[in-house]
């Protein structure tokens, strides 16, 4: 990424235009069905007809808070926190430590007042690590020097652990094959300027820099197997060393084209290729094929609960080259960097992808409603889920852009399909709500909580229904639940809903162990449930229905 982070702007003719590289999301709302008119809600401990045989023990039946069901809306809402050349964070390079960890906290603030329910942060931006690595030099990003020293402490732990304990999932985002960035503020593709531990200086045959003249960066070569695996530990090493949640790429594999006779000059591996039927465009995809499964593989293999996923460009390829494609005219990522995101999906390697869709409704080389339902097709019957990269950086630009209700649209679009997140490129512009686009799209989607969608191919251990024993007023007016856990299973996070008239709304989450409250209560008494989850997003019975007296 540079300072402006590129994105590929579409065009018949030409790879070369610019946009920006990040990310974005969409919307999808699982609970928005007519509710049945049900019986009165049954007192805790209530016999009788209301009091329904089905109730797990010392709990309400299964998706019910006494006889009120249980609504809440499931989807992944997110936003990417960009690390390189200090585009969200850090704001400067060389911080204190101090001053890391509360500029840390104040993005995870944001992420709490949007209703967000995952963050995405940048911890390989380009061959370097936030974290104490065996791998890679620390990244400049964070330290403001190049020579690899340290911090003197583990930000990711820190990041990890505070994120868990405001119940947002934590998404590990790694730029796979970039070694560094480009000059003046990066060593570019001078290895004299890299860290005295870089493994592209100790291994110069694993490096190729593209493309030419100043804006050369170093790139590990995808066709070297030696290299490949490197990079695939490198980053297996915060899995295995970090509770993350999620391992995240973006549509960094080989580069885009840059146009002007620059190569990307991977002869020598394409002359060892173990297939030599393949071209030179096949050999390349499978290349990142081959990383993307083996990461798929590798990652289960050491902790089968966290998800994969990718975001990718959002054009696959156009229907005019391939009638499998999209209806769309502009760069296509299987041709241009090699990345058969359509297999990736059919193949079952990713938990999750996210597109990123960031053209508006209407625009003619790729418009937003037709390029999403490509998408929503590509997934059907997969078991993977579709997120939607958003683009908020977006707002504000000429023409569509200009009009604040764009992004609103288009998360109403998502809800149509079968859309289950939303990821938000990127947090800094989530913070500025140029024209009040966020806050607008926020009233409209994110009014209320959202739990994060299951996905059914990872690990279920759903916890007991647990039992809420008392409620008193807290020091700001919330309404404080004293509780305790069900048998079976610990939960990992909770959920707490709140009964009005036939349903029961989801009006609080938090992880297992912070305090269970109901923020804004309602005047006078009212009826909660408390279920569990597990770390997959598993729901448990709940308990009981409680009936608190009010504030």
């Amino acid at each position: 990424m540079s300072r402006r982070p590129p994105i590929h702007v579409v065009a018949i003719t030409a790879v070369a235009a610019v946009l920006l590289a990040g990310l974005g999301a969409g919307l999808w709302r699982a609970a928005t069905f007519d509710l049945p008119a049900v019986a009165p809600l049954a007192a805790p401990g209530a016999s009788g007809p209301a009091a329904q045989a089905a109730r797990p023990a010392g709990g309400s039946p299964p998706g019910r808070c006494g006889q009120a069901d249980l609504r809440a809306d499931r989807e992944l809402r997110g936003m990417w926190l960009t690390t390189v050349e200090n585009i969200d964070f850090p704001s400067r390079p060389g911080l204190s430590e101090a001053q890391v960890k509360k500029e840390y906290l104040g993005w995870l603030d944001l992420a709490q007042q949007q209703h967000h329910n995952a963050i995405f942060v940048h911890v390989r931006p380009s061959g370097d690590a936030f974290w104490p690595s065996a791998y890679a030099p620390w990244s400049q990003w964070l330290t403001g020097r190049q020579d690899g020293a340290g911090p003197g402490w583990d930000p990711m732990a820190f990041m990890v652990r505070t994120a868990h304990e405001r119940n947002l999932e934590f998404h590990a985002w790694f730029n796979p094959y970039r070694g560094t960035q480009p000059g003046p503020n990066g060593p570019g593709a001078d290895f004299a300027k890299l860290a005295p531990d870089h493994p592209l200086r100790r291994h110069r045959d694993w490096a190729i820099a593209y493309p030419d003249g100043k804006r050369a960066r170093l790139y590990f070569d995808p066709g070297n197997p030696q290299a490949r695996r490197y990079v695939e530990d490198s980053m297996l090493e915060a899995v295995r060393k970090y509770d993350v949640d999620g391992v995240h790429f973006d549509d960094f594999f080989y580069p885009y084209p840059e146009g002007g006779g620059n190569t990307f000059h991977d002869e020598a591996s394409f002359a060892r290729r173990a297939d030599t039927s393949m071209s030179l465009a096949q050999w390349r995809r499978d290349n990142v094929n081959t990383l993307v499964r083996e990461m798929s593989e590798r990652i289960k293999q050491i902790k089968p609960w966290v998800k994969f996923g990718i975001s990718p460009f959002g054009i696959w390829r156009n229907k005019s080259t391939d009638p499998d494609g999209s209806d769309t005219r502009g760069l296509q990522s299987y041709d241009a960097i090699y990345a058969d995101t359509r297999l990736w999906v059919r193949k079952g390697w990713l938990d999750y992808v996210v597109p990123q869709l960031y053209w508006a409704i209407g625009f003619g080389k790729a418009d937003y409603a037709k390029v999403l339902p490509w998408w929503s097709d590509l997934v059907r019957g997969t078991g993977v889920q579709l997120w939607i990269g958003q683009a908020d950086y977006r707002v504000g630009e000429r023409g569509d852009w200009s009009d604040p209700a764009e992004l609103d649209r288009q998360l109403t679009l998502n809800e149509r399909y079968a859309v289950s997140g939303s990821v938000h490129f990127s947090a800094k512009q989530v913070r500025a709500d140029r024209l009040d686009a966020v806050t607008r799209y926020r009233d409209h989607h994110y009014a209320a909580p959202a739990l994060v969608p299951v996905m059914r191919r990872l690990p279920a251990r759903p916890p007991g229904p647990p039992r809420i024993a008392a409620a008193h007023t807290g020091p700001d007016g919330e309404l404080v639940l004293d509780w305790q856990p069900g048998t079976g299973p610990e939960p990992v996070s909770w959920a707490l809903y709140r009964v009005s008239g036939a349903a029961a709304a989801l009006v609080a989450t938090g992880r297992a162990g912070a305090t269970v409250a109901d923020p804004h209560p309602v005047d006078g008494p009212a009826t909660y449930c408390l279920a569990g989850l597990d770390r997959s997003g598993n729901e448990g019975a709940a308990s009981a229905a409680f009936r608190a007296e009010g504030t």
